[in-house]
């Protein structure tokens, strides 16, 4: 248990009856609403518990206890708490510290990073909905007499509102029953149901209970007349109880390369049966460590000057070339710590893009190591949750939401691909950056925060650069093989001879053929999905839009449906302009999907495949894709940038970026930076591990000096002349931004509450504001948009006043009649 919650007095201690607490509730409220505690649950309270209390008339929640006191609220009679939940803290002391930063630092409240942060499981409320769990069965017998009666009710009716507990149990604290009906897998919370998991599942095959007994199975053997192919598979079967302990369906067939029939006779007959299993991923996995890789002198160098670094810095940035051995680095010093008895977080961008590096860690750290993330059911990640909390769980991979996670005593934070825009949440509250928070939560334990990229943020590499971060760099390919060279292809010189933008290029065929050839692979990037971004009408130039936001819609040829990638809204595909009447729609742009087609009919003869947010919907799509993929089933995958991150291909021989122009064309001050780092990372994939590599990509304007830049691989050029210009014009990491967007369905008032709330900030902060304007796309979902722009000296006085000065103009906003109904989004530091 962390060190804290054994030094604070108001962790342990019973008050006496006139204590009160702090409660943290998953709701948005400014600040946290004090309860009493009454006499006989005193000696049950402790700081990181969940208890039961009630809001409003009868509103019911499980909040977490922050802080036990003795300070009597001054302006209102608390309410008593009704029950406590937990016999242990949910949450330790670190963990209530991280989300009191993250609300204060994001403007945000501790009740939407309680709701954030707890798996569903631990948000029991009034609304919440009970479902029974089919595999539990039908025997009660295990269960008291209140679980009894509930199991019932729950046995014939599937599912229950809390209000109806309440009646079954003729009483209102029902929590605490619920929630050992939870832990006992009886039932589990409806939100669990949302997600689109299914729990893995294996078939595993047994010998029939009769022929245990060695005399009965000699006698079935020596007696064996027909099926010779049966006798075989039975052998087989035999040989691998022996050498494997268990055996699956499909390793039975493929080692012993019997059929399905063959199975099936052996079932029929009752020799063998079939038994199917909800499996988990990593649990048969023994808890070893083997590490059976050197480094190179190179390597070996980084790791010694990162832990070096260590010794002085909490934070330590290794930039490292793609293909550099990165990963080797970080299997070391995770090595390192877990022989401490520490733990270690390995924080990655998106971790369906990450099954890689899983399969890498688990080769080297077995069932030491867990996932955590959000497209696991509510019951796994309450299951990672407590084996994080009682430090069985020793390295942790996960997505930005992994930094909540109750660790003990972490020892490392890894952020690998530091530079990501996946790590900052964008919607809804709390909108926080999963790196800085990560470097925040390590400092509370005095551990050390990792962050690892080929293209680091210019923020995190002049922290580098100033002295507040050490730096290390791994400037050099594994292999000593060459970073690969960059062909840049003018698509203005194809692009008269036909109409419209240029997919697929002479030269690119050609060497899409030429590698083919020699049976390598090939990547092909573009970053828009869909079949065509946009259609225009040939007379009149309407474009079809979606009806509550202004934005075009992208055609979709395999659902054969019109879809606005903003709202999600689909509509039937347009024949008929809506404007003139015409039927003559001419297509602009092109999507992945598009591509995928003119790819099969250009190269008949390859397999192809295409990776974007349509085709990896499910939890292991990705993983399926990938690991074709690198079993060389697939010729030429074609993606968006999931395509870019992180991933490993051996065979890769030549990259295409189809479209560098759009990336090059955003108007944002960090369009330069994302444009390298994504044309770099994707440059990256080819080459890795023979010298042949290739990287083209096609422009209309092959001068632009960021495109010579990816030419050259250089990044200390590029952080050179976009830190002038930032400087210059009062941009991070010289200033902190705070983006303010105010949403309502009527043009006028939105416009109106955009101006009232930036006259009143003028007054103290008018040098420091930038708008309020309508966005380029200024209607989502129905909702008109405004927009302004905060850019604060980087002073945390002035920076802490204005936040809170924002607020309170918020809150007088929402006083005044005509803006009651408005929203108002505080992005703090927006990606």
């Amino acid at each position: 248990m962390p060190k804290s919650i054994h030094n604070s007095h108001e962790a342990n201690s019973p008050l006496g009856a006139w204590g009160y607490a702090e409660i943290i509730i998953p709701l948005a409220l400014p600040k946290n609403y004090t309860w009493s505690v009454p006499d006989h649950l005193n000696d049950q309270l402790h700081v990181g518990c969940r208890v039961e209390v009630n809001l409003g008339k009868n509103k019911k929640y499980a909040g977490i206890v922050k802080r036990i006191h003795n300070e009597k609220p001054e302006f209102f009679e608390p309410k008593e708490i009704l029950n406590v939940l937990d016999v242990e803290p949910v949450v330790f002391q670190e963990q209530l510290k991280l989300w009191e930063w993250i609300a204060s630092y994001y403007m945000c409240t501790e009740g939407e990073v309680m709701a954030a942060a707890l798996p569903a499981h631990f948000k029991l409320s009034s609304e919440t909905i009970v479902i029974f769990n089919d595999e539990y069965g039908e025997d009660f017998s295990a269960l008291d007499h209140d679980e009894y009666l509930v199991a019932e009710a729950l046995l014939l009716k599937k599912e229950l509102k809390l209000p109806e507990v309440q009646q079954i149990l003729d009483s209102s604290h029902v929590y605490p029953v619920i929630n050992r009906l939870i832990q006992k897998k009886v039932c589990f919370v409806w939100e669990a149901l949302k997600q689109t998991y299914t729990p893995k599942k294996e078939v595993y095959v047994l010998l029939n209970r009769e022929y245990d007994n060695e005399d009965k199975l000699s006698e079935l053997l020596n007696n064996w007349t027909r099926a010779p192919k049966q006798m075989e598979l039975l052998l087989s079967y035999l040989h691998l109880i022996k050498t494997e302990g268990e055996v699956t369906k499909s390793n039975l067939l493929k080692k012993s390369n019997a059929s399905e029939a063959q199975l099936k006779g052996l079932v029929d007959k009752e020799i063998l049966r079939l038994e199917k299993r909800v499996i988990d991923r990593l649990q048969y996995l023994p808890k070893d460590i083997k590490i059976d890789f050197e480094l190179t002198p190179l390597q070996q160098e980084v790791l010694e000057e990162v832990q070096q670094t260590f010794t002085e810095k909490q934070v330590c940035l290794l930039h490292g070339i793609t293909s550099s051995g990165k990963t080797l680095v970080y299997i070391k010093l995770i090595e390192e710590i877990i022989r401490q008895g520490k733990q270690v977080l390995y924080m990655l961008p998106e971790i369906a893009l990450t099954s890689q590096i899983i399969r890498r860690l688990q080769k080297h750290f077995g069932g030491h190591i867990g996932i955590y993330h959000s497209k696991f059911s509510q019951n796994e990640r309450l299951e990672i949750w407590n084996k994080v909390k009682n430090g069985e769980m020793k390295v942790v991979l996960g997505a930005r939401s992994s930094v909540f996670l109750p660790f003990q005593n972490p020892g490392l934070i890894i952020c690998d691909e530091e530079h990501d825009t996946s790590y900052k949440q964008h919607d809804p509250a709390p909108r926080y950056n999963g790196r800085d928070a990560a470097i925040y939560f390590s400092s509370l334990f005095d551990a050390k925060t990792l962050l690892g990229s080929a293209t680091p943020s210019m923020e995190s590499y002049h922290n580098a650069m100033t002295g507040k971060y050490g730096r290390a760099e791994l400037l050099q390919r594994y292999g000593d093989f060459h970073l690969p060279p960059i062909e840049i292809v003018d698509t203005k010189k194809v692009a008269h001879k036909e109409k419209g933008k240029v997919m697929l290029s002479p030269p690119l065929i050609d060497a899409v053929n030429e590698v083919l050839e020699r049976q390598k692979q090939v990547i092909l990037f573009q970053n828009r999905r869909g079949y065509t971004p946009y259609q225009v009408c040939n007379v009149c130039g309407w474009i079809p839009q979606c009806k509550y936001c202004d934005v075009s819609l992208t055609y979709h040829k395999f659902s054969n449906k019109l879809i606005c990638h903003y709202c999600g809204t689909t509509y039937p595909p347009l024949v008929t302009c809506a404007a003139c009447g015409n039927h003559n729609f001419v297509q602009r742009n092109f999507g992945t999907e598009k591509i995928e087609e003119l790819l099969l009919e250009q190269f008949p003869n390859a397999k192809i495949a295409r990776m974007d947010i349509d085709t990896v919907r499910g939890k292991n799509a990705h993983d399926v894709l990938i690991q074709q993929f690198e079993q060389r089933r697939i010729d030429i995958l074609v993606g968006t940038q999931m395509v870019v991150k992180g991933l490993d291909f051996d065979n890769v021989d030549l990259v295409g970026i189809l479209d560098a122009d759009g990336l090059l064309s955003f108007a944002d001050f960090r369009v330069n930076e994302r444009a390298f780092q994504l044309m770099e990372q994707v440059s990256g994939r080819a080459g890795r591990k023979e010298a042949t590599g290739k990287v083209l990509i096609q422009t209309i304007q092959p001068s632009h000096p960021i495109l010579q830049l990816v030419k050259d691989h250089d990044y200390k050029k590029l952080y050179a002349e976009e830190i002038e210009k930032r400087k210059q014009f009062f941009y991070p990491p010289f200033s902190r931004l705070i983006h303010v967007t105010f949403k309502h369905k009527i043009k006028e008032v939105v416009e109106r509450a955009a101006h009232h709330f930036a006259d009143a900030l003028k007054i103290k902060y008018g040098q420091y504001l930038v708008g309020p304007a309508e966005p380029v796309i200024n209607r989502i979902r129905n909702q008109h948009l405004m927009e302004l722009l905060v850019k604060l000296p980087r002073d945390a006085r002035t920076i802490a006043q204005c936040k809170k000065d924002m607020l309170d103009q918020v809150a007088l906003l929402h006083q005044h009649k005509s803006f009651k109904s408005v929203t108002v989004v505080n992005n703090v530091g927006p990606l």
